[in-house]
């Protein structure tokens, strides 16, 4: 299970860093995930900038707490993870259902409107989170190779999940 950890960590870790990334590089990248909040209307207009400074800040702190080699900070890592991504899943929702047409902000300026793909991938994340919690509340040795291989493994799968609307497209496409 250490290796759920593990991979889970590294996946975590690259897809909040790739997200906190893209949306604070620029003014103008910050702009548009802050109109992107606004535009999905679960937030008053008023408290938008409140929210888009609580998402970076929730981003950065499951960063840093992933990063640092201790079980009760993995163990914080994926907590902050799970409620942060079940939140943002409940947003995607309602936007959904609603049938509003409101760009993904995610990953930076995609033109991709949030669907049920997005949906998806928000609970393909909380189970990542939910798993390596588990596995950082295991007990037990492991192996510094097979941890690399175990975090490289995550920090690519990670690095798949940020270009989840490119995969996704590939799959409705004709």
């Amino acid at each position: 299970m250490q290796y759920v950890d593990v991979a889970s960590r590294l996946l975590l870790l690259t897809v909040f860093a790739l997200a906190l990334v893209s949306k604070v590089s620029s003014r103008r990248a910050w702009g548009e995930f802050a109109e992107s909040l606004r535009a999905m209307a679960v937030v008053g207009d008023t408290k938008v900038p409140v929210a888009a400074a609580g998402a970076a800040a929730a981003e950065g702190g499951v960063i840093v707490l992933a990063a640092v080699p201790l079980r009760w900070a993995g163990s914080a890592a994926f907590i902050l993870a799970a409620g942060l991504l079940g939140c943002l899943t409940v947003a995607v929702v309602m936007v959904v259902r609603r049938g509003n047409a409101v760009a993904c902000r995610c990953f930076g300026a995609s033109q991709t409107p949030l669907g049920l793909s997005h949906v998806v991938r928000n609970v393909v994340l909380v189970v990542i989170a939910l798993l390596g919690l588990a596995g950082s509340l295991a007990n037990g040795s492991f192996d510094p190779a097979l941890s690399a291989i175990a975090g490289v493994f995550g920090a690519v799968l990670g690095l798949l999940i940020t270009r989840w609307d490119d995969l996704a497209s590939l799959l409705v496409s004709p």
